[in-house]
């Protein structure tokens, strides 16, 4: 499942002028941007995925161009996807990855695999 590489350059470029270390990593068929370890945003397609937690979570969804993450079949709250079109401009971008980067630091960090 290709990725939209504009939005990931667009993507590395916020977090690399914000000066914010993250880790870009292939997963869930598309691409996610880890930072402090945790998973902050993605690419899914051509679409932005948003970490932004619960406290935002209703706020965000009525912005024009978002819907629930429903990766899996079912929405997972908490985190969004925003639309091309909602991301046309520099500002929208900065909306979305500000929102997100807000919440990293309040997320729960993902459960590491053992090693065997």
């Amino acid at each position: 499942m290709p990725y939209d590489t504009l939005l990931a350059d667009r993507i590395s470029n916020w977090f690399t002028r914000k000066k914010v270390p993250f880790e870009a990593k292939k997963m869930m068929g598309g691409l996610t941007y880890m930072v402090n370890d945790k998973m902050c945003t993605g690419i899914i397609h051509n679409e932005l995925m948003a970490r932004v937690g619960p406290a935002v979570y209703e706020e965000a969804l009525q912005k024009e161009g978002c819907r629930p993450m429903d990766f899996t079949g079912r929405p997972l709250k908490g985190y969004v996807m925003v639309n091309p079109q909602a991301l046309a401009g520099e500002k929208d971008l900065d909306y979305w990855m500000q929102l997100a980067l807000d919440f990293n630091p309040k997320a729960q960090p993902s459960r590491k695999k053992k090693k065997a």
